[in-house]
């Protein structure tokens, strides 16, 4: 079983490296400060079981542990915390266990038990955000590896075929996610403009009729104007008044 370490602690790896070296079986292939290295990390190694700390600084536990969700194949999520307040929270996010610090060798070995179960019988993830819990990143595959997207440097999100292209202030990249599963978690921060393009309404600036009437959205990062569908043009001028 091929296991991955992630905490801010330098003691508390310690600790849980120490632990799994008492079984013969496991190898550890790795060890992360935090959230964004675990899921490179997760990516580049592909781990059975992730020992996930949750209060970590940028991208914390949970949050990876959803992203965690959609890879395949998919790792088995242990939570090592010394917060139980998170207890319903990380089940919701699919953990198979959840231990308190400091872990103790046979709850350590419990949830090693647990993890061979869900490995020898995993599925293909099937994504599921956690209801009113809206991640603070999207998550882009690159060959290999993946690249963090902070929601709050998205431009504009456009779908093409079965891909999303997430526009945003370091450049473009793909996802695979559905428009309308997006425009449902980030409503407060995403706006639709046309059936295959949200826009961040903090960058939307003016809409524009050109000469053969079709309206375009003026974005302030984008030097391009986007197109508007009709139908979303009153609740386009309704957003810029609220706005201004």
């Amino acid at each position: 079983m091929k296991v991955l370490i992630a905490d801010d602690e330098p003691l508390a790896r310690e600790r849980l490296r120490s632990l799994l070296a008492a079984h013969a079986r496991v190898e550890l292939v790795g060890e992360a400060e935090n959230g964004e290295q675990a899921l490179q990390l997760a990516a580049a190694r592909q781990p059975d079981l992730v020992l996930l700390d949750i209060a970590m600084p940028g991208v914390d536990g949970l949050e990876a542990a959803r992203h965690l969700r959609d890879f395949a194949p998919r790792p088995a999520v242990v939570f090592c915390t010394a917060y139980d307040e998170h207890a319903l929270s990380a089940f919701d996010a699919a953990a198979i266990d959840y231990l308190m610090k400091p872990v103790r060798p046979e709850r350590l070995a419990a949830a090693l038990e647990r993890a061979a179960t869900f490995i020898a019988g995993r599925v293909p993830a099937v994504p599921a955000e956690e209801p009113g819990r809206r991640r603070t990143h999207l998550c882009a595959r690159l060959r290999g590896s993946l690249r963090l997207i902070p929601v709050e440097e998205i431009h504009y999100l456009q779908a093409e075929e079965k891909y999303v292209i997430v526009h945003h202030a370091r450049g473009e990249d793909l996802i695979e996610e559905s428009l309308k599963s997006l425009e449902e978690e980030f409503a407060e921060r995403l706006v639709r403009i046309h059936r295959n393009c949200l826009v961040a309404r903090g960058q939307l600036a003016e809409l524009r009729r050109s000469g053969d009437g079709q309206v375009h959205a003026v974005l302030r990062d984008v030097a391009q104007p986007l197109e508007v569908s009709r139908r979303c043009v009153a609740n386009l001028r309704g957003e810029l008044r609220q706005g201004g």
